[in-house]
């Protein structure tokens, strides 16, 4: 038997050790030793009186338990597009000048949230990301193949002159990425950030070929390039 199940036994048999008289709590002692292979003196303390139940000791109050705290984090976190925690608390002093002009707020409501971690952010917006969900559909597939094939770069100071492009696609598919919707194809040159969009249906080969053809016949990247 598992732990579990000799507690579940032994809440069951402690009604009837109650109720018994002293020659009937002799037998269920005997059965209790049989199934359960405790000692006889531990069975008739455990029968005898129910556990107390365990009680933690309170922990300190958290700082961030203050009204309006939640409600404010849930609020600039829709505002900013659901970003990160990382993000969330980088912009934090950007975006809450503007939430403060609609909205009542205490100096120590403020001065918290200025002061939160991401860590904190993380642990207090797990009800909001529940409930509003943080992460977007994922329109393509993970291919590992050419993950190991195509190298991956995380810094680009080696580059110093226009040409060089980093490109994406966004699904214009509301909540579902079924069926046949458009797509924006997103290129950033990564010296001067210029961005160009292009639309493409369905995200096909040949669309995409003639949007990446589109934006580098682009007269302005042609004279850049020269």
């Amino acid at each position: 038997m598992t732990r579990q199940s000799k507690e579940d036994y032994l809440s069951m048999m402690r009604a009837r050790y109650v109720r018994a008289g002293r020659a009937g709590r002799s037998k269920l002692l005997d059965e209790c030793e049989k199934v359960c292979g405790y000692d006889r003196k531990y069975l008739i303390r455990l029968l005898g009186h129910p556990p107390r139940p365990v009680k933690g000791r309170p922990g300190p109050k958290s700082k961030y338990a203050l009204p309006g705290i939640l409600k404010a984090l849930e609020d600039l976190w829709l505002f900013m597009n659901r970003p990160c925690s990382k993000l969330f608390q980088g912009n934090m002093p950007v975006w809450l000048p503007f939430y403060e002009r609609d909205h009542r707020m205490s100096a120590e409501t403020k001065e918290k949230l200025l002061q939160i971690s991401p860590a904190t952010i993380d642990r207090l917006m797990k009800p909001v990301r529940r409930k509003h969900g943080s992460h977007g559909l994922g329109g393509t597939k993970p291919n590992l193949a050419l993950k190991f094939q195509i190298p991956i770069r995380t810094h680009h100071g080696d580059i110093d002159r226009p040409g060089y492009l980093q490109a994406d696609t966004v699904a214009h598919g509301g909540n579902s990425v079924e069926g046949d919707f458009v797509w924006t194809l997103t290129m950033t040159d990564v010296e001067t950030q210029w961005t160009e969009n292009r639309g493409v249906w369905n995200k096909g080969y040949h669309g995409v070929a003639e949007a990446i053809k589109s934006i580098e016949d682009d007269p302005w990247r042609c004279e850049l390039r020269q």
